[in-house]
């Protein structure tokens, strides 16, 4: 996603170093997982038996139970017999990279191409709770440490209490300032006064915090709009990214709640947050499939370098290791 949002292209070659600490990083966020349901998972294709329908049904259980969800289990399974049959795969062993392809596809069907721009607008959205401002952090940490840009982040979840004072304190962290008016102010004008101050210190990233109130989502779809608004009249092709976090151990309401937020705000990329924390991890193949968005980033634990880049393939093969 960095490489892209600053030019190096989706495919640029990285560095040995930082491809390990990215996979390092994932290994970290699929940890409870890979040895949970997804262990269980690995362990079906353990055995070189011939493949039958028990088979099948015993990895349709455990997808399911894993927070895959049930049509995108159902796709899974569909897509994985028709590639095993059009290899001829009729040993369970062997029917495991089938599986990994399939997964890994899932993610790859979703592919965009961000736009160039200086100052880059990121709108972040999510329900409260999602883990917004320290995802915000995260991503202005990295952006600065390990990329050397300039970042501004706009405080606009002014209606929630402590979410200010919350993305202040993790601004101070991670070393970047933060555009506030305080709690109760109008969000309009906290956007307003990040992009007048982005343009005028020609910062190369503006990272906009906003409310996530599902209770309200008339008067959020209403809100969004009006930001959106506001910052159109000064950047016309912005705001450039509209990024969703989902707290992955919320599993399938996670879903529920990203598909309703999306239909208050033209939702173009996911950040999945607490991968960590959950044993499930299947979420991710459910998000991919059902919201049809790609997901950007993972959190992949408390501290502030606790962010990594998505990778498909790592991450399939780091849960089916």
């Amino acid at each position: 996603m960095f490489r892209r949002l600053f030019g190096r292209g989706q495919d640029a070659p990285r560095s040995e170093e930082e491809a390990q600490q990215e996979e390092q990083k994932i290994d970290q966020a699929t940890a409870k997982a890979r040895s949970g349901l997804f262990g269980q998972i690995s362990g079906l294709f353990a055995v070189d038996d011939p493949i039958t329908e028990d088979f099948w049904d015993d990895l349709e259980a455990l997808l399911i139970q894993a927070d895959v969800g049930v049509e995108t289990t159902q796709y899974l399974v569909n897509r994985t017999k028709d590639r095993c049959n059009r290899n001829g795969v009729k040993r369970v062993r062997e029917a495991k990279g089938m599986l990994k392809a399939e997964m890994v596809r899932v993610f790859q069907d979703q592919v965009r191409a961000p736009a160039q721009a200086k100052p880059y607008v990121l709108l972040v959205v999510g329900v409260n709770g999602a883990g917004k401002t320290t995802l915000i952090a995260k991503l202005a940490h990295r952006l600065t440490v390990q990329y050397g840009k300039s970042v501004l982040l706009a405080a606009a979840d002014t209606f929630r209490a402590a979410a200010t004072e919350q993305l202040e304190t993790w601004a101070s962290r991670a070393g970047v300032p933060v555009i506030t008016r305080g709690q109760g102010a109008d969000p309009g004008a906290v956007v307003y006064d990040g992009v007048e101050a982005a343009l005028a210190q020609n910062v190369d990233v503006l990272i906009i915090d906003t409310a996530g109130r599902l209770h309200a989502k008339a008067n959020l779809m209403r809100e969004l709009e009006k930001l959106r608004n506001i910052i159109r009249r000064h950047i016309p092709d912005a705001p450039h990214e509209v990024l969703l976090v989902i707290d992955a151990t919320t599993g399938q309401n996670g879903v529920l709640q990203a598909k309703s937020l999306m239909q208050a705000v033209e939702v173009t990329d996911v950040a999945v947050t607490k991968l960590d924390g959950t044993a499930k991890g299947g979420i991710a193949f459910a998000i991919a499939q059902d919201i049809e968005r790609p997901i950007r980033y993972i959190g992949t634990g408390e501290k502030m370098t606790d962010l990594a880049m998505f990778d498909s393939q790592a991450f399939v093969d780091s849960l089916l290791s």
